[in-house]
């Protein structure tokens, strides 16, 4: 895709993130129409609030500075976390460790000691205090819904979207303070969660696994609980100062290879990703298809993934730029979606303006600029 064309559609997407605000959840509709704000809470949108929504979108901020190579965000994160540390911070959870990333990369330029006390004891807790699940899985606890001081423990239970949320931010913590400890934990979670969420017979990741009927719940395959693996694993390859275990590297290729393969199959003809990515029926889902083509390219770049996925990138770019409003909103992004047992939950999942939908786009085009 034409360079110009995609700078242009970085700022459009970087200036509505920045901007972004709430959502009226009154007036809520699912994908078919129908009014459906279940588990729906205000913090998870605009980009004020401390969570997971939030901290995706900083870290896209992060990688486009890492493009520009400047600190031309670095005030308008500053800003951001010294806010929400006066209004103080929810509770400890999977969730609410997105935003260290970005701060980890704030850190590393401005060496605050008040950051740096921050990351570490988040790292610690990750180690020694998250509840685990048997194998010593990180449990993805998440926030409570009307309380940002609870939790909801979602007991014996493996999610995807851990390992982008937690992981990522755990490895590059071991990274920055040579602590071999976290990032020995780090290789142990995407392992664990490679195990329990890995379909051996399509190649793709479930959602999630819970060990209590050892079960993968649903066995839905969806769209962006798939990205946050493909996204993830590329990131997390490309983040080491030392060359990781060959064996445990090539273990982690050879999955991620499996995977793109099989979504490859599944790309509609319009370059995204159906939300439910085997059920064509399902819709067209901006945020998963964003961050499958960021972990497509830099597979790509990295070597670890064949060149001929050029081509399913290239289409997956021109779909995710026809999803980018004038005004720099990225349409047709699912709203946060929980665990759900059938194909109707994912598909009935709100459509709305995210932050990370924002960020992941972001992710996407900066990797296709520096191609």
């Amino acid at each position: 895709m034409d360079k110009e064309i995609l700078l242009k559609n970085i700022d459009l997407v970087t200036e509505r993130l920045l901007n972004l605000g709430g959502s009226d959840l009154s007036k809520d509709r699912g994908a078919d129409g129908s009014v459906w704000n279940t588990g729906m809470v205000q913090r998870d949108f605009g980009i004020e609030a401390w969570d997971w929504p939030q901290g995706v979108g900083l870290y896209g901020l992060v990688k486009l500075e890492e493009y520009f190579g400047d600190d031309r965000y670095d005030k308008f994160l500053d800003r951001w976390y010294q806010k929400n540390m006066a209004e103080g911070l929810p509770s400890r959870n999977i969730n609410t460790t997105a935003p260290y990333l970005a701060l980890l990369s704030l850190y590393r330029k401005n060496r605050n000691r008040v950051y740096e006390t921050m990351i570490k004891e988040r790292a610690e807790w990750l180690v020694k205090e998250l509840p685990k699940t048997e194998e010593g899985g990180f449990q993805h606890v998440t926030t409570a819904i009307g309380n940002s001081s609870g939790v909801i423990l979602n007991d014996g239970q493996l999610w995807a979207d851990t390992l982008f949320l937690a992981v990522l931010f755990l490895n590059q913590a071991g990274q920055e303070f040579d602590n071999g400890t976290w990032t020995d934990e780090s290789v142990h979670q995407f392992l664990v969660h490679i195990k329990y969420l890995y379909d051996k017979k399509t190649g793709l990741i479930h959602h999630g696994w819970n060990f209590h009927d050892r079960s993968n719940f649903g066995n839905v395959f969806w769209c962006r609980g798939n990205s946050w693996f493909t996204c993830g694993v590329t990131d997390y390859l490309s983040s080491f100062k030392t060359e990781l275990n060959p064996g445990i590297r090539n273990y982690l290729v050879e999955t991620l290879r499996s995977q793109v393969k099989a979504l490859a199959e599944l790309q509609s003809e319009n370059g995204l990703y159906h939300t439910v990515l085997d059920d064509p029926a399902s819709y067209p889902e901006t945020s998963g298809s964003a961050a499958i083509t960021a972990g497509i390219l830099k597979g790509i770049k990295l070597g670890v993934l064949d060149e001929r996925y050029q081509e399913t990138a290239e289409r997956g770019l021109e779909g995710i730029c026809s999803m980018i409003d004038p005004d720099g909103t990225v349409k047709n992004v699912s709203a946060g979606t929980a665990i759900g047992m059938n194909a109707d939950h994912y598909r009935n999942i709100s459509i709305r303006p995210m932050a990370y939908g924002q960020s992941l786009v972001l992710l996407a085009l900066v990797e296709a600029v520096t191609g």
